[in-house]
């Protein structure tokens, strides 16, 4: 019916007057109500359409955790399955006026969450680790603080054996005897420095003292006169022994406490290895003496690595202690016949009134003294 009204329609011929106007046509209200019945029809059809599709799609659709993604950007439209599970609150928008697309927002800010959750586990493992590292060292260290502590405990008490050298022990103990030494003569030739400035500065303001009577006494003029000359020659030759006695008590600082205290350190680094040597050797010796099993098996090979790796330290170490007690021999032997040299030679020059013989000691061995008004810089020149 609708199919011979609509060929109806388009086989009617519409008369035009002289004027280029339609004339009234019969047919008008046939026409409209034609293209009306066709909208209704139309409308009755769509409807009805999808009234099925929605029923099959309840019935037979795809799984709702599923949901078809359109998106459009700078590349065009793409799609994709997304599950809906992995997209929470208002990052799911519907829109019905673009053929039911979904947009899918927010996920810069997702990604943005994902990157901070990466690099603070990221840290957090950085951290565990130092701290895991910081707790074996821990465990090192208290487990081989206790062997010592044993090992010294059984030795003080007379139960435990421990290595011995006879010659070497024989030189540390002469070392450190010699270092008391001179621990006495360095604290003698301060003292001895002290009290001559004393002296020399007394001399100084007595010099002073008689030249300013010569002025204002005429008639002892001559004899306050070489007083304060006397005076002032015996400052000035004190002055010039201080020089040469404190150079001789640098010298013997130096050697006291750096050459002979670097040498001990030494040797307290050879006995605590040589303690962490007995340790471990007591400790295999004891696994070596027991049952002989897997679980000790085991326990041996560890303790065997372990007294290994504490000889070869122990001996390094002894072998160190040996060539620095040599050069420090030498060294010794050597700065002090300097030194006494020097010593022996400004003392008798000085209190001979030697003045000549004083200098030319100095010089002999390259000693330079200040001016008397030069001041001692300011730590901020030395810096």
């Amino acid at each position: 019916m609708t199919d011979s009204i609509m060929s109806k329609a388009a086989t009617m011929e519409i008369p035009i007057n002289s004027n280029g106007d339609t004339g009234s046509l019969q047919e008008d209200d046939s026409l409209e109500q034609a293209a009306k019945l066709q909208w209704s029809l139309d409308e009755k059809v769509g409807s009805s359409r999808d009234t099925r599709d929605l029923q099959q799609v309840m019935v037979s659709g795809p799984n709702l955790n599923e949901t078809n993604i359109v998106s459009g950007g700078y590349g065009g439209t793409v799609e994709g399955i997304i599950p809906t599970s992995s997209i929470t609150g208002p990052a799911v928008r519907y829109n019905p006026d673009f053929n039911k697309r979904i947009q899918v927002t927010g996920f810069g800010s997702n990604m943005h969450h994902s990157s901070s959750s990466s690099s603070s586990m990221a840290a957090e493992q950085t951290t565990r680790g130092v701290a895991v590292e910081k707790l074996e060292y821990m465990k090192k260290w208290g487990f081989n603080t206790y062997k010592c502590t044993k090992q010294m405990i059984s030795e003080r008490f007379g139960r435990g054996s421990r290595t011995v050298d006879l010659e070497m022990e024989a030189q540390i103990e002469v070392l450190r005897d010699t270092k008391r030494k001179y621990e006495n003569v360095l604290r003698l030739a301060r003292a001895l420095t002290n009290h001559f400035y004393n002296m020399v500065q007394t001399q100084h303001a007595l010099g002073d003292t008689f030249a300013d009577l010569s002025q204002k006494s005429p008639e002892l003029r001559d004899e306050f006169g070489y007083n304060a000359e006397t005076q002032k020659l015996l400052c000035k030759n004190g002055e010039t022994l201080l020089g040469a006695i404190n150079f001789f008590v640098s010298s013997i600082n130096t050697l006291v406490n750096k050459t002979m205290e670097d040498t001990l350190t030494t040797i307290k680094m050879y006995e605590n290895a040589r303690l962490e040597f007995d340790a471990y050797r007591s400790d295999l010796d004891e696994l070596n003496m027991g049952p002989r099993d897997a679980v000790t098996m085991a326990r041996i090979d560890a303790a065997q690595q372990q007294y290994h790796v504490h000889r070869e330290k122990y001996e390094r170490l002894r072998s160190d202690v040996t060539i620095k007690l040599k050069f420090l021999e030498e060294n010794k032997v050597k700065v002090m016949h300097k030194q006494l040299l020097l010593f022996h030679n400004a003392i008798s020059a000085y209190f001979a009134g030697n003045q000549q013989q004083l200098e030319q000691t100095l010089k002999q061995f390259n000693i330079k003294l200040k001016p008397p008004g030069a001041e001692q810089p300011s730590w901020l020149e030395e810096q």
